[in-house]
């Protein structure tokens, strides 16, 4: 088994590509280190597995991509995981969003068609393209919110409602991912991420919240949490995220053209300070202290995936569950503060 993955020095990338060469298969990395950390996973990476390929491009760059994919085929599999995947950042700059995020996307599926490759495709699309759902009733309860009438939590088949620069670059992209298997039969696989968090995480205050306030409270940093803190999101440990990828692929003859909502589900669900804020506390042995600011455009008061398709189709569901999650990736943090500094 030969795999792409675009993005592969980052958080996501590098834990999936160390899973697949531990288990003897041949990985190609393409990325262009510009994310905080990306240098240090690629560093990890290649003093524990030196037959690693690497190759740094960007896929905005339409030329180089395609040449980096003629280069290094035939491959079974492409991962997709190459984005710019903070809200603020899309706000500040929605061209640089847009030109990494959708016309990036873009480039990858016309390189893989004009050189009549056949990989399976798996796309880390975001909750995000569902905006913020203000249609769906919502009970406050003492730490955190609920749906108050959905059971299991959003499907894949609730309407998309793009909302903040990010949202519609990432959507797009999802889009044409999708439309690519129905008009030109690429192999696709959509996933529409939850909040992925673990090992190898540089999480930053925009963006890998979980990741973030593990690190500033660690470090001493300060911790701003925009909104009340009740707000809720399904948290799902990098591990079964990187099963849930190889199992999608497995089984490319029934995922392909399909969409996952990929997240922890109910059960590993957390308000966002409520109910994380005292799991980190404890495993600090401190009280964390931390400023409250008004809320973020877009932001959801809650989002929990229903991931009962991903069980129904390949037969996956998470297996770590948040307080475990949680604990493993404070350890790594904690064993490994050098990693933190500027």
């Amino acid at each position: 088994m030969k795999t792409l993955i675009t993005g592969g020095a980052g958080f996501i990338g590098s834990n999936t590509a160390n899973r697949m060469l531990e288990d003897g298969e041949s990985v190609v990395i393409l990325d262009n280190l510009s994310r905080p950390g990306s240098e240090k996973n690629l560093a990890w990476l290649q003093s524990n597995f030196p037959e690693v390929e690497f190759v740094k491009a960007d896929v905005r760059n339409a030329g180089d991509l395609t040449a980096a994919l003629s280069a290094h085929a035939p491959f079974d599999a492409l991962i997709h995981l190459a984005a710019q995947v903070a809200v603020t950042t899309s706000v500040d700059d929605p061209r640089l969003d847009f030109d990494i995020n959708a016309l990036g996307t873009l480039n990858l599926l016309e390189s893989v068609r004009s050189l009549g490759l056949d990989p399976a495709i798996l796309f880390t699309s975001t909750n995000k393209v569902y905006g913020e759902m203000l249609d769906q009733a919502v009970v406050e309860e003492a730490t955190r919110y609920r749906y108050a009438d959905l059971e299991h939590g959003i499907s894949e088949l609730a309407p998309l409602d793009f909302h903040s620069p990010y949202g519609c670059s990432k959507g797009t992209a999802d889009q044409y991912v999708h439309d690519y298997h129905r008009i030109f039969g690429l192999r696709t696989i959509v996933f529409r991420n939850s909040c992925i968090y673990g090992p190898r995480q540089f999480g930053i205050e925009d963006q890998g919240w979980l990741a973030w306030f593990v690190i500033a409270a660690r470090l001493g940093h300060p911790i701003t949490i925009y909104g009340d803190g009740k707000q809720v999101r399904d948290v799902l440990f990098v591990d079964d995220l990187i099963r849930a990828m190889r199992a999608a692929i497995e089984n490319i003859d029934a995922t392909a053209g399909q969409v996952y909502n990929m997240g922890g589900g109910v059960s590993n669900s957390l308000s966002v300070w409520r109910e994380f804020g005292p799991m980190l506390e404890k495993l600090l042995g401190a009280s964390i202290d931390v400023d409250f600011r008004d809320w973020r455009p877009g932001d959801q008061k809650i989002y929990i995936s229903d991931v009962r398709k991903a069980q129904e189709t390949f037969g996956w569901s998470p297996r770590v569950d948040a307080q475990d999650g949680v604990r493993r990736l404070f350890e790594w943090v904690d064993a490994n503060p050098e990693l933190f500094q500027a």
